[in-house]
């Protein structure tokens, strides 16, 4: 037995070594991290008020914590490859079972977040269009999203992280892209910086905090892009390239927004941008870009769980019929339940909260018995427990709310 154990991590250090390098890793972390939230960054801001900016810094070093605890996870037993084995480690079946629930929903949710956005966006540059399919009328922002997945689904079969890593690049570059545009707006537009917004605004805090942790929401893709390294031994700097590096975008595009439009903020930046402007129209280009640079790595540890659990699904073509079928799920979903910042606050509160912030520190205090005596870093632990369910439970309980109203409408 212990001669097996030792030969199956021989086989994983000997597939890290053909791993994905330091600088790729940092690629796919950072276009995880600085995902589609970014538009919604003023959006939170203008709910809480200049004094949630302090609280996405304080989240942000949280949600690195966590994730540096993940890492510690793994590091604790070579041989797990995802964010549902350490669930396995610590809890046994039950545990993962319960995790994986959580995980898997959020992936997919994201899926269906950046397809809203995709007819939101279109649909902003385009107005008013509409497309038959098979003598059915469709309306324009649906018609972009089944555009968008027809679009986005090759990308989708590509397996290496590796090849994925280009596509990641292309992810960051289409952010700092963003922020130049805004940055245009305000300056060469006239739209200019003149808004005072409000120091706080205790009524959307709750809100403001269900959006960062969607925000920071990208530890189910972590233990996946940890395993894909060459060396592991350098995942901790990794984290904290794509932490400061995504935290720096956010913060930028948080203030900038703020200060253009302030309490008039929509959920996305790129809908309060003058129409008929070419700083607007490539801000939304690009903004479009965005999903087809996610939604491959995205999808990556949701069809890895199910070509480990079912073999025959790594066979290429069944493999391409199951993303397939993910990609068609999540079309459904988006055309039915087309409320980006609502649906983005409720992944973010009942979601993401347990999966970047509860769900590390438990595994962690399960799996290092050292951890669960008092001490600093216990107490770190348990504030970053109660802070986590406090968020969860009142975000939740809001963003359901919101979401029912807006469908009985």
């Amino acid at each position: 037995m212990e001669t097996e154990s030792r030969l199956q991590v021989s086989s994983i250090s000997s597939q890290h070594k053909e791993g994905t390098s330091f600088i790729k890793t940092c690629f796919n972390g950072l276009n995880a991290i600085a995902g589609i939230g970014i538009l919604s960054m003023p959006y939170a801001i203008s709910q809480g008020g200049w004094i949630s900016f302090m609280l996405l810094i304080i989240f942000a070093m949280i949600c690195w914590y966590t994730a540096i605890l993940l890492g510690r996870c793994m590091n604790q037993q070579p041989l797990i490859k995802s964010y549902t084995d350490i669930a396995m480690a610590a809890f046994g079946y039950k545990g993962r079972a319960l995790i994986a629930t959580f995980f898997y929903l959020e992936l997919f949710l994201i899926l269906v977040e950046l397809l809203i956005l995709e007819g939101d966006n279109l649909d902003k540059l385009f107005p008013n269009m509409s497309f038959t399919m098979v003598e059915l009328k469709i309306g324009s922002k649906s018609g972009f999203v089944l555009i968008t997945a027809l679009i986005v689904l090759p990308t989708t079969w590509l397996r290496s992280l590796g090849a994925l890593a280009y596509i990641s690049f292309g992810g960051i570059v289409t952010s700092l892209v963003l922020i130049g545009c805004i940055v245009w707006v305000g300056e060469v537009d006239g739209v200019g910086f003149h808004e005072r917004g409000k120091l706080v605004n205790l009524g959307g805090l709750s809100t403001s905090m269900s959006l960062f942790a969607f925000c920071y929401c990208a530890h189910a893709l972590m233990p996946t892009i940890c395993n894909s390294m060459k060396d592991r031994n350098q995942f901790s700097k990794v984290l904290l390239v794509c932490f400061v590096a995504s935290t720096a975008i956010y913060g930028t595009i948080a203030i900038l927004g703020y200060m253009m439009f302030g309490d008039n903020l929509k959920s996305q930046v790129t809908l309060n941008l003058p129409t008929n402007k070419i700083s607007t129209k490539i801000a939304i280009y690009t903004t479009v870009i965005n999903p087809f640079t996610k939604y491959a790595i995205i999808i990556t540890p949701i069809m890895n769980a199910i070509e480990e659990k079912w073999h025959l699904c790594k066979r290429r073509p069944i493999s391409i019929l199951i993303r397939t079928t993910i990609v068609v799920s999540s079309v459904l979903v988006a055309l039915f339940v087309p409320f980006f910042g609502y649906i983005m606050a409720f992944i973010g509160a009942f979601l993401s909260v347990a999966i970047s912030l509860l769900f590390p520190c438990l595994c962690y205090l399960k799996m290092h018995k050292a951890a669960r005596r008092l001490g600093l870093e216990l107490i770190i632990i348990i504030a970053i427990i109660v802070i986590g369910t406090f968020i969860g439970i009142q975000g939740t309980y809001i963003s359901v709310v919101q979401i029912v109203n807006n469908v009985k409408t």
